[in-house]
């Protein structure tokens, strides 16, 4: 037997997963600017597995950790404030003083939903392209599921959506095409087989902290000037607003 005291990092070892991950789909789509009838599918397959999942409840007497996770959305050091820290301070297109708003507004959504706590349900957690493996047809394997088993829909439904976004900004500057139409598929779904309108009045800092992932400098140094300025009038947005209006979002992106 060997002594651990003088490892560096530790790893766990896991079977390994089969399938190419979804952002290859979106590079694809990006390249030819079109959908293929397979592309629509799977966006209404991973919208119906949130569906499905998002319907699962925890035991009784664990609806305390809802309030523990709007905690961290806001607190953590991976989420918002941990994110905003990692903003260098001389940026040409936000300031200190803007990102300072941006995090006051994020506190006063923590306290206007931390109570909703019957919304607790099971999630994944980080439900973006990168732990998506697609393999044939609409068959998926996902990843890195490390932030608990349970929390709030929106951060599920945010973190995916934000991405069709992303890319449609990049692809056409605004908000229309191809990306769209996988966005208007993915929320219409959604709330079709789940019902839950509520979940409009919930997701705006779930989308504040994935806007400040794909704004950031640090991970995405090459993004054109005005696709930064748009997603950062997003954020803006989404820390000021009362409830989120899916099928506007291009309102969300005009430059102030």
């Amino acid at each position: 037997m060997r002594s651990v005291r003088d490892a560096d990092e530790y790893f766990l070892l896991m079977e390994e997963a089969e399938g190419l991950e979804y952002f290859h789909d979106l590079n694809r789509i990006s390249r030819r600017g079109e959908l293929a009838d397979l592309d629509k599918d799977r966006a209404h397959a991973l919208s119906s597995y949130l569906a499905r999942i998002h319907a699962i409840k925890p035991p009784s007497g664990m609806e305390s950790l809802y309030t523990r996770r709007i905690r961290e959305l806001v607190g953590h050091g991976e989420c918002i404030m941990g994110l905003m820290d990692s903003y260098p301070r001389d940026l040409g297109f936000i300031t200190w003083r803007d990102l300072e708003e941006i995090e006051k507004g994020a506190v006063r959504w923590r306290w206007r939903i931390k109570g909703r706590c019957d919304r607790i349900c099971a999630v994944h957690g980080d439900f973006h392209p990168w732990n998506i493996l697609f393999r044939e047809g609409v068959s998926f394997t996902l990843l890195d599921r490390s932030r608990g088993e349970w929390g709030e829909a929106a951060d599920d439904l945010s973190s995916i959506t934000i991405n069709y976004i992303f890319y449609a900004l990049n692809l056409y500057g605004t908000f229309k095409g191809a990306f769209k139409e996988l966005y208007d598929i993915f929320w219409e779904n959604y709330l079709d087989e789940t019902g839950d309108w509520e979940i409009l009045e919930v997701i705006p800092p779930f989308y504040l902290f994935r806007g400040l992932v794909v704004a950031s400098p640090i991970w995405y140094p090459n993004l054109e000037p005005n696709v930064r300025l748009k997603l950062f009038s997003f954020i803006k947005s989404m820390a000021k607003i009362e409830k989120f209006d899916h099928r506007h979002v291009e309102n969300y992106l005009r430059l102030e």
